[in-house]
């Protein structure tokens, strides 16, 4: 039981630090308005992924506690959607880098065309 209540503490934690890396912008200054903006994107992300699964794993309402198969389902439902974001952040920049070394490399060519 204390071992599920860590791995909870752990999987929230991480899917809160997840969000954040994904908003987190590039440069340092953020205004209060983008602040604002992120914190409602990161509610909407958590309450979406709360309620997906919930629907996919509680399914007894007969009873006032939660099952233990309901709350491993809904841990590993957790999971696997932080993982899948993070395997999406990190494939997406993945993907700005190649994008970014070819733009670097056709405007050389372009301005040695050029010359």
């Amino acid at each position: 039981m204390k071992r599920e209540l860590t791995r909870k503490k752990e999987v929230k934690r991480n899917f809160t630090e997840v969000i954040i890396k994904m908003s987190a912008p590039e440069e340092p200054i953020i205004t209060e308005a983008e602040q604002i903006q992120q914190f409602r994107d990161f509610l909407i992300s958590y309450n979406k992924l709360s309620e997906r699964c919930f629907r996919d794993c509680v399914h007894d309402f007969t009873v006032r506690h939660i099952r233990d198969k309901e709350d491993k389902c809904a841990l590993n439902c957790m999971e696997k959607y932080m993982k899948m974001t993070q395997r999406i952040s990190q494939r997406f920049q993945e993907f700005q880098i190649i994008s970014n070394e070819n733009a670097i490399a056709a405007a050389k060519k372009a301005g040695s065309l050029m010359l």
